[in-house]
């Protein structure tokens, strides 16, 4: 092993600033106190900057202070000590996985509490993670921690067989029985640029199509085919906003779907669904243009949301408890 670098003392300080005040170089500097002469470079250009507070120069006995609070600092965090974890964690921010279920993931994997999510998000919300932009990684790419002002709701519209939201059966609201669906679709920049979601309530299993419009009744086949192919028993309910291009929802009742629709401007009542297209924004910003994204980039989006590990799920992934779901529907 190499020898561990030694941490620059008070004393050492004190010797920088007397030979850079006789006119020193930063190299013969370096030579005098046996130190890299990148060592005392850094120390100068880091401890000698102009603050507020501060007029510039550089003074040893601020800088060792600056130093050990430095120090301080950095012990707080794990991820600074421990490079491993650091890659895993920015590798798993980079796949579109927030800090709560890497942390979730990681606990799972290891039978045991690694890190909290809410050490990953003090890391990378501090200046020196900030400086290569690790809030950039995180789901909604903030540079600071908070909420965002919520917006207003949908528009009404006369929609022929509508069932309001609160007719459905409670085990759709519980979330403990498979097989209720929500419906919506992610609009784009682009006039007519627009994918179909669909969102299954209790696995958080997601689908993705690309219908050439947004016709009710070319929307309500493509829902039809999507969900053709799942098992019966994972075909209880659908619900839908008050859009028009759900007006010909009826069409599904031959698959066995029973089919509702949210209050006026209550979107959060198909609050399952607008999460996931906020998920889906990371991977597909507003101004995406979809003349470019093939078929196959399409479904890749959609196994890269149904392979990240949920909270909610005890950070099983929507594609694993869909799995179990459907095993189970076709067992009975």
């Amino acid at each position: 092993m190499g020898q561990r670098y030694r941490q620059l003392g008070l004393d050492e300080r004190i010797e920088i600033a007397r030979l850079r005040e006789a006119g020193w170089s930063g190299r013969r500097i370096g030579a005098a106190i046996g130190r890299s002469h990148t060592t005392v470079g850094r120390e100068l250009g880091r401890n000698s900057r102009a603050t507020r507070a501060w007029p510039g120069g550089y003074a040893p006995a601020r800088a060792h202070g600056l130093a050990l609070r430095r120090r301080r600092w950095d012990g707080r965090f794990k991820l600074v000590r421990q490079p491993d974890l650091r890659d895993r964690v920015r590798q798993s921010l980079a796949m579109g996985h927030s800090p709560e279920q890497i942390a979730g993931r990681l606990a799972r994997d290891a039978g045991r509490t690694v890190i909290s999510h809410e050490s990953i998000y003090r890391f990378v919300y501090h200046r020196s993670a900030q400086k290569e932009y690790w809030h950039r990684l995180l789901p909604r790419a903030k540079s600071r921690r908070g909420r965002y002002a919520k917006r207003g709701g949908s528009p009404a519209s006369f929609i022929r067989q509508r069932r309001s939201i609160a007719e459905r059966t409670p085990e759709a609201d519980d979330r403990e029985q498979p097989g209720h669906w929500e419906a919506d679709y992610m609009l784009f920049a682009r006039y007519g640029d627009n994918v179909l979601v669909l969102h299954e309530r209790t696995t958080r299993f997601t689908l993705l199509d690309q219908p050439p419009t947004r016709r009710a009744a070319t929307t309500a086949l493509r829902i039809a085919h999507q969900l053709r192919t799942v098992p019966h028993a994972l075909r209880r309910t659908i619900s839908f906003d008050n859009g028009t291009e759900f007006a010909e929802h009826h069409r599904l009742h031959r698959l066995g779907l029973q089919t509702f629709f949210c209050d006026v401007r209550s979107p959060w009542q198909k609050g399952g669904i607008e999460n996931t297209i906020g998920r889906l924004r990371r991977m597909l910003p507003r101004k995406t243009d979809l003349h470019t994204l093939s078929h196959k980039q399409l479904q890749a989006y959609a196994q890269r949301l149904n392979d990240t590990p949920r909270k909610c799920l005890d950070f099983q992934t929507p594609a694993e408890a869909f799995l179990l779901a459907s095993t189970g529907a076709l067992q009975t």
